[in-house]
């Protein structure tokens, strides 16, 4: 039998699951916050006396949310993140002393510029765990929980952190929407993206231009898109995805959003994306995707041979009412597309603008290298 906590936290990440698995949790950003909310209560919760006791619990409650949706990248995306997070404040902890009081010299380079784009804020000011002189022991056999009651102050502060960084992130990608599109374009887009929709929405409030949505049928989420994007005062065409190639000559950008991003700088994104963007190549339309850093995920192509994570219902490409042709085909309907770096001109996230051959470099700083497999 576990303790209470251990039975409180079992339950609070059992309800998760059973969510994830029956997609009563849907959209990235959703999922991502459901799962900062779930491993903050476990971390509040947890009794610990070592730093790889902690990351063992975090990473055990992380396997089995991943293993309840292994389609939602964001999942395992969040844990790595949070662990990360984790491993950063025990370093500044166990590094602070009590001298540490004044703030580290920042040392900047010509070669640590150009690695790092630019120095981050962070790096000025003092962390939040060196900010407090707190002197922890690990395995203290005389109050073992002594470790925990002085670390989690800290990692509650930096979960927080990682939570207002998934709240505000379509402000945060919106933010440079102005200096992307400009007045009299047109752009378009596929499907229905929340983020390329708050992208749109603040670009229209400095500009006047057209917007041209493609269906993406079946799942014809660009109906709902485009009646979003007309109702806020944007001039909106829908068009069949049968329509795009024809169109692209006349569009002057093409903006996208992505499922999840890969290591490689390839991308994950709504079916009828390929067909966008090898239209937009053939006419050398630039090609943008909108994107939350929560999204990039430390894999390499995997399953491009159909696109796919993940199939919707064939019934709405070829329904059973064609009865002659059901039996002799099988109906492949992907409800996603790989699309390869070499398509997409830049990332818009919320940390910046990134071309494709720069995504590695920010996994590597947003993710530790143990954590890639959970």
């Amino acid at each position: 039998m576990g303790t209470a906590p251990e039975i409180a936290n079992q339950r609070i990440v059992e309800a998760l699951v059973s969510k994830l698995r029956r997609r009563q949790v849907v959209g990235s950003r959703q999922t991502a916050i459901e799962t900062v909310l779930v491993l903050r209560q476990v971390i509040s919760k947890a009794r610990f006396s070592n730093i790889e006791h902690l990351i063992q619990i975090i990473k055990a409650v992380g396997r089995r949310l991943v293993q309840a949706q292994p389609k939602e990248h964001t999942v395992g995306n969040t844990v790595r993140k949070v662990l990360h997070h984790v491993r950063e404040e025990y370093h500044a902890v166990s590094r602070a002393g009590p001298s540490s009081a004044q703030p580290p010299k920042s040392s900047f380079s010509i070669s640590k510029f150009v690695s790092q784009g630019q120095p981050r804020k962070q790096n000025l000011t003092l962390p939040k765990s060196e900010a407090r002189s707190t002197s922890l022991r690990e395995n203290d056999p005389d109050d073992p929980d002594s470790f925990a009651k002085g670390l989690k102050p800290v990692l509650m502060e930096a979960i927080q952190d990682v939570l207002d960084e998934l709240e505000t992130v379509y402000d945060n990608v919106s933010k440079s929407a102005r200096d992307h599109i400009h007045s009299d374009e047109i752009v378009l887009t596929i499907g229905h993206s929340k983020t390329v929709e708050s992208f749109l929405k603040s670009a229209s409030h400095y500009r006047n231009y057209t917007v041209i949505v493609a269906e993406s049928a079946p799942s014809f989420g660009g109906h709902k898109m485009a009646r979003s994007l007309s109702t806020a005062g944007i001039s909106t065409f829908l068009v069949p995805d049968s329509s795009i190639y024809a169109l692209m000559s006349r569009v002057n950008k093409c903006i996208l959003g992505a499922h999840a991003i890969l290591a490689n700088g390839g991308m994950f994104a709504v079916t009828g994306s390929l067909l966008a963007v090898s239209a937009a190549q053939a006419h050398s339309t630039p090609v943008v995707v909108c994107a939350g850093q929560f999204k990039l995920t430390p894999l390499w192509n995997l399953y491009h041979e159909y696109g796919a994570l993940d199939f919707a219902d064939p019934s709405s490409v070829l329904g059973f009412e064609e009865g002659s042709l059901v039996d002799k085909v099988d109906v492949v309907n992907p409800y996603f597309d790989y699309v390869g770096p070499e398509l997409i001109n830049v990332y818009i996230t919320n940390d910046g603008d990134h071309p494709p051959s720069s995504v590695y470099r920010l996994i590597k700083e947003s993710y530790d290298d143990e954590d890639h497999e959970l």
